[in-house]
């Protein structure tokens, strides 16, 4: 596996598992319910702006995803069917990305700004990837790790409906993961294989 890859993984896992001890806001778990107006009634205590860092730094890591599909597919190492599959994710971060944001406006915080794409392709070493297998084993490990990070945070949250919101992305990037590794001819995870 790529070098890079495993310089990412820890970041993006600990920061969701350490800022699981943060209990969202009301104002945060009647945006993600789907109720908008009880939202915006809830915003701007302090436990909205500790949601907000949170979720920006979530914003930030969902970035990080989409930049390096982009990286991925601008590699020119990537057949076409393959290529298909990785923009199918890529749209699979932006609506992540997009919900994050709905969210963080709600609360009444500013989304943080997205890097530009030299500064991912640097800090991801995206110029070690030689081939196709190479991509798929980096976004196969980014995935795996988006996944374990998404599964240790459910527990934290004593309202189900966002953690079923949480379930439901760690459930995009379990299907991400699972398709990449069937494309490197991996056999399928084992059972109860993620989120320990």
């Amino acid at each position: 596996m790529i070098r890079s890859s495993n310089l990412a993984f820890p970041t993006r896992r600990h920061f969701l598992i350490g800022s699981a001890a943060t209990t969202l806001s009301a104002a945060a778990v009647a945006l993600l319910a789907g109720n908008p107006v009880l939202a915006a009634a809830n915003s701007g205590n302090e436990n909205s702006a500790a949601d907000a860092g949170t979720l920006n730094t979530a914003l930030a890591l969902e970035y990080e995803g989409i930049n390096a599909y982009t990286l991925g597919a601008k590699s020119n190492l990537l057949e076409k069917s393959v290529l298909t599959l990785a923009i199918k994710f890529q749209d699979d971060h932006k609506a992540h990305r997009d919900r994050l944001i709905q969210v963080i406006r709600t609360l009444g915080a500013t989304p943080v700004a997205e890097k530009s794409l030299a500064e991912y392709a640097k800090a991801l070493e995206v110029d070690k990837l030689k081939s196709q297998s190479d991509v798929l084993n980096f976004a196969a490990g980014l995935e795996d790790a988006a996944v374990n990070a998404y599964l240790g945070i459910i527990p934290a949250f004593e309202d189900r409906q966002l953690a079923k919101l949480i379930g439901q992305i760690a459930a995009d990037e379990t299907e991400h993961y699972s398709l990449l590794s069937n494309a490197l001819g991996r056999p399928l995870p084992a059972p109860l294989s993620f989120g320990v």
